[in-house]
């Protein structure tokens, strides 16, 4: 059976390590000319949900005109600092051999659902080699649209434009590790399987009544059964 597998990167396939919230910290301090005060839950939001959050921190006038500029300027952080994601993150147990085992599965594929913006998830993502099996040219961003209920309909249209494929709604899973990917699942209709990785506990998670729920994907075989199933 056909099978579109939307992945969410941070927390889910990967930790980045602190670099992922000090290119923040930078790209702002260097467009606005000082740092925020404080951080920010960056938890299952986009990039642009989560420089708004920051520039609520400041006095400015009209705080959105900002916005597009510091994205402009996390970009350049985050490829500037690229060899920190490797040296300090890691990968998550069981990703890679779940994704190699399904980019050979027919009729499966599988592609990333983020608040990222699209340069800075292939950065993410190729930093430990995970971009050979996900087909990142279409996938949803955060530089496709600020909110994440957007980003599974954005998707799955870049999948019928690029690859003619269409799926039905039970077809398609998101994974995630936040209360916001289940949200971005549900809004779509499509099956969300959350995964205990990051900052929400098992307990908390469970409490949203997602389709499946895990601690971790090292279950590599069972996994891949419950989303080819």
């Amino acid at each position: 059976m056909p099978r579109l597998i939307l992945w969410d990167i941070d927390g889910t396939l990967v930790r980045a390590g602190e670099i992922g919230a000090l290119i923040f910290d930078r790209a702002i301090e260097k467009m606005l000319g000082s740092a925020p005060g404080r951080r920010v839950l960056m938890s299952g939001k986009t990039d642009p949900q989560i420089v708004s959050e920051y520039l609520t921190q400041f006095d400015l006038v009209d705080a959105a005109v900002h916005v597009p500029a510091i994205l402009e300027q996390i970009e350049i952080e985050l490829a500037t600092q690229a060899h920190e994601i490797s040296a300090q993150g890691y990968v998550l147990p069981g990703v890679s051999e779940l994704l190699a085992r399904l980019a050979q599965e027919k009729g499966a594929l599988q592609t990333v659902v983020t608040g990222n913006i699209a340069p800075n998830a292939l950065v993410k993502v190729a930093a430990f080699g995970l971009d050979r099996w996900l087909n990142l040219d279409v996938g949803a961003y955060g530089s496709d649209h600020a909110e994440r209920t957007e980003l599974v309909p954005i998707a799955m249209a870049k999948v019928l434009a690029g690859r003619g494929l269409s799926f039905e709604t039970d077809e398609v899973w998101v994974v995630g590790d936040a209360p916001n990917d289940l949200a971005c699942a549900r809004a779509a209709g499509v099956r969300c399987l959350l995964v205990a990785t990051g900052r929400p506990s098992f307990e908390e998670l469970g409490a949203l009544r997602p389709d499946a729920l895990r601690h971790d994907l090292h279950e590599v075989d069972e996994i891949l059964e419950l989303l080819l199933s």
